[in-house]
């Protein structure tokens, strides 16, 4: 190759320092931080110290989990089937128990209202508002009182949880609370008042349908459709008996929630971990600023 051929591909000009100053310099930035050791370290401490005051000082909660199946009621089902149109018509309802209405009695705002009223949970929810002595919630800055909504709001968003296993079915019902004692009570007492519920629904419609069945089915004087009615009505017959009889009508308790050992929340160890990483990164951020800020004060005094 000639001399004319490497002057064609040899770089043209000497290198400016922009082009220099463009590169970044991890040595420099190393004996930056490392400038900024102690600082650093003091830094982290701190965040590591404030973050195990809060840990050890805060609220523990422990959660509590059942693991329910919907019961399903394949007879009903199949009368369903067979009867659907007639039943349709008649204006009833003989299918059996679905998934999707259990599921979403277990996250209605009404029946968590219900629980809290028979379980009179306010002053539990929200002990610091309310007064033991006077047995009267303690006067606020609003002027409101602690009610229902409240507690509904509360109970939703930080005591109760229910979580569906689309492949499998399986639903599991998780109450947290402060005590692990009362939230294994509660999941237990929660998914019963629910099998409740459901079953005393479906005794009233069974009932109401009985009565309706057995007027038209003494009115009317067609052999085809006395049969019919007469299926219908013997569907319902089974359907209260099976309710009366059935503690777990709409939900199959799959394994029964115990108090739990080990708290759920606040997380000690990912707290601390999380509170070290936050303090390294701020004072090797803040290092890395004042670094920068010196040398451009340097720079403006230089060209001064």
């Amino acid at each position: 190759m000639s001399d004319a051929d490497l002057d064609s591909i040899r770089p043209h000009g000497p290198a400016t320092h922009s082009d220099f100053r463009e590169e970044i310099d991890l040595a420099g930035m190393l004996r930056t931080i490392w400038s900024g050791r102690w600082l650093l370290l003091a830094t982290t401490s701190v965040c590591v110290l404030a973050a195990s005051a809060y840990v050890f000082l805060a609220t523990q909660w422990f959660r509590a989990e059942v693991l329910i199946a919907v019961s399903d009621d394949k007879a009903a089902r199949g009368l369903a089937a067979q009867f659907g149109g007639l039943a349709s018509l008649a204006g009833l309802n003989v299918g059996g128990t679905k998934s999707v209405e259990p599921v979403a009695v277990l996250q209605s705002r009404e029946f968590t209202r219900q629980f809290i009223e028979q379980q009179n949970l306010m002053p539990v929810l929200f002990a610091e508002d309310w007064d033991v002595a006077t047995s009267e919630w303690r006067p606020r800055n609003d002027g409101r009182e602690k009610d229902w909504r409240d507690g509904v709001e509360f109970f939703n968003k930080n005591v109760r949880k229910v979580f569906e296993d689309k492949k499998t079915g399986l639903i599991t019902l998780s109450i947290e609370w402060k005590d692990p004692d009362v939230a294994a009570k509660w999941a237990n007492l929660f998914v019963q008042r629910a099998n409740d519920r459901m079953r005393d629904a479906a005794l009233a419609d069974a009932n109401r349908n009985v009565a309706y069945l057995t007027e038209v089915l003494e009115s009317t004087t067609i052999t085809t459709m006395q049969q019919s009615i007469g299926r219908l009505l013997e569907s319902e017959m089974q359907k209260l008996m099976l309710a009366k009889g059935n503690d777990e009508f709409a939900f199959k308790v799959i394994d029964r929630a115990e108090a739990p050992k080990r708290r759920s929340r606040p997380n000690r160890l990912l707290i601390l971990e999380l509170s070290a990483v936050f303090g390294a990164l701020a004072s090797i951020l803040f290092v890395l600023i004042r670094a920068a800020y010196v040398d451009s004060a340097r720079g403006s005094r230089v060209v001064e």
